[in-house]
């Protein structure tokens, strides 16, 4: 596929990584050199120097050729101004826009459709709802929803005191008798163990679960001692992901907001009903110990410097909070950080990638979800026609020929949520949810629930 990216960032130029990765022909656009050539010297791409809302820019990225535009530029006129000319001037037929001011995309002041946007991203937003599931869920490392939220995938580091260490997994029926999941992978010391029956789970095992919404407490029960409830969270940082967090959280936890900006602190006083503002550093000591720091039970760093966010999530764990997340864009240093002495640390870019390529999946794909850091994927897709139009429709689980290191998890039917086991028989429109282990099976998994021509 030709696609067009507009601003190469850090969101732009993961997807770039990410879709050039999978053999598609990738253009960047962008006003900064230097950042240009930086990526084309690590990615097999054509690079446009130029302002992406000028038709002539886009002309030269090659937009009358183009299937698909991504507009992922920091600035919402911009994003939605090239889509407007990308439409109208070019016919390129499916365009996506990062917005980030919620009056173009909420109430009766929403402008997409004006300006051709297909499909609204907007990174703050995933990354807070991401943040707001993970309080919910103390125990968990990251949390994904499926079929609207009915169904959920949790990952979470098994504890040398939970209920199923040292037991084989056929016995998670046994201990959970009225409630149903299934663990589709387990990575050990970061290589991955395909689960079945006999799997025994070791502490400090990465877990990745997937079970109906209301069973997901009870399955975490299972691999970790209960923690109490949120109920104190401090965050560190009062930009758009840091208010729109206290702003979703104020009504139902103690949240406290540090802001280092006089004018900025000023204004999230006076937009926040009930959390409280605080003027200051995330990394002054003396600040944090006045706040009470040791009392939080999640202290969140979301500012725009990676640097201050890993340093105060350091020091509010030496301080005494009970759980840190750490908001980082590089992605090299994710793997550096995450599950040392930070509990969870949050890539913006990774999250955004999913919902990008949810439109671009072969196949009816409603949700694509990154994990490990994206080399592994959980996706939902919905399967149609009958036994003589697709390889999926009426044949039991047993019976299908996953591609090595991919699992069928879970199935969702109407307001169900069935686990994938050996004997369900799957029928058309059922949502499947499938764990991928290497994203170069993606093609595979895209032909095997695509219907035949006969469908058609």
């Amino acid at each position: 596929m030709r696609i067009l990216i507009l601003g190469g960032g850090q969101v732009g130029a993961s997807v770039a990584e990410s879709l050039t990765n999978e053999g598609n022909d990738v253009t960047v656009v962008d006003q900064d050199a230097n950042l240009l050539k930086l990526l084309q010297n690590r990615l097999d791409i054509r690079t446009v120097l130029g302002n992406a809302a000028h038709p002539s820019v886009l002309l030269n990225a090659g937009a009358e050729d183009a299937e698909l535009l991504l507009a992922l530029t920091r600035n919402d006129d911009t994003n939605l101004l090239a889509c407007a000319l990308a439409r109208t001037q070019f016919n390129i037929p499916t365009c996506i826009a990062r917005i980030r001011a919620s009056d173009y995309v909420e109430g009766r002041h929403a402008v997409l459709k004006q300006f051709s946007v297909d499909h609204a991203i907007c990174p703050e937003q995933i990354v807070t709802n991401n943040l707001y599931q993970l309080l919910s869920y103390p125990r968990a490392l990251q949390v994904l929803d499926f079929g609207h939220g009915i169904a959920q995938l949790v990952v979470a580091r098994a504890g040398s005191d939970g209920k199923l260490v040292g037991r084989p997994l056929k016995q998670i029926r046994d201990d959970m008798p009225d409630s149903d999941s299934r663990i589709c992978a387990i990575y050990r010391n970061d290589k991955l163990i395909v689960p079945d029956g006999n799997t025994v789970i070791a502490p400090g095992d990465e877990v990745f679960f997937i079970a109906a919404k209301a069973d997901v407490p009870t399955m975490l029960g299972e691999l970790r001692s209960s923690e109490k409830p949120v109920r104190r969270v401090m965050i560190a940082g009062g930009g758009n992901i840091g208010y729109r967090l206290a702003r979703l959280l104020q009504d139902d936890y103690e949240v406290k907001l540090i802001e280092a900006r006089g004018e900025r602190a000023t204004w999230l006083s006076e937009n926040l009903d009930k959390a409280l503002v605080l003027h200051g550093e995330a990394t002054d000591e003396a600040l944090l110990e006045d706040e009470n720091i040791d009392e939080m039970d999640v202290f969140c760093a979301l500012t725009n410097d990676d640097e201050d966010n890993v340093m105060s999530t350091l020091l509010a764990k030496r301080m005494g909070a009970h759980r840190v997340i750490a908001l980082v864009n590089r992605s090299s240093y994710v793997d550096l950080l995450e599950g040392n002495r930070i509990d969870v640390v949050i890539s913006p870019h990774l999250s955004t990638i999913g919902s990008v390529l949810a439109h671009l999946r072969r196949g009816d794909v409603v949700a694509v979800h990154p994990l490990r850091r994206g080399a592994a994927e959980a996706i939902e897709v919905i399967i149609h026609g009958d036994e003589r139009t697709s390889r999926l429709v009426g044949r039991k689980v047993e019976d299908i020929n996953m591609p090595t290191g991919c699992t069928l998890s879970a199935v969702i039917r109407g307001q169900q949520v069935l686990m994938a086991h050996h004997d369900l028989v799957l029928c058309s429109e059922d949502h499947l949810i499938i764990f991928v282990s290497r994203r170069r099976q993606l093609r595979q998994i895209e032909k095997l629930v695509q219907v035949k021509m006969g469908f058609f």
